[in-house]
């Protein structure tokens, strides 16, 4: 087996990782905070050789499979905890100042 070999930076990106990364320098994912007009948001890149297990996407309410790279995000403003932290497709997370919320009803719910 031949060693792993550690991830680095490029030259003038900073990540502002938390520990993700192996000991000892690089890290699997990079860090950056987006303002948009719903606020501040914490967002990370995560690839698709990292993305472990399946999530659901908010912004499609299609499961995001793994191995699949998407975007991890949260608000900014401090109170943010794993409860808020949500999975996105990269597409999704970019359209959802663009998209109406959807509604969830109950297969038998009559549609008002």
């Amino acid at each position: 087996m031949s060693p792993r070999k550690n991830r680095r930076n490029p030259p003038g990106r900073r990540s502002q990782d938390g520990g993700g990364g192996p000991a000892g320098g690089g890290s699997y994912w990079s860090q950056e905070t987006e303002d948009g007009p719903d606020g501040a948001w914490i967002v990370r890149s995560i690839a698709g050789a990292n993305a472990t297990k399946p999530y659901r996407c908010p912004g499609c309410d299609q499961e995001i499979a793994a191995g699949v790279g998407h975007v991890v995000a949260w608000p900014a403003d401090g109170r943010g905890d794993a409860d808020d932290r949500r999975h996105w497709h990269r597409p999704c997370w970019q359209a959802r100042t663009r998209r109406a919320p959807r509604v969830q009803r109950s297969r038998g719910a009559p549609r008002h």
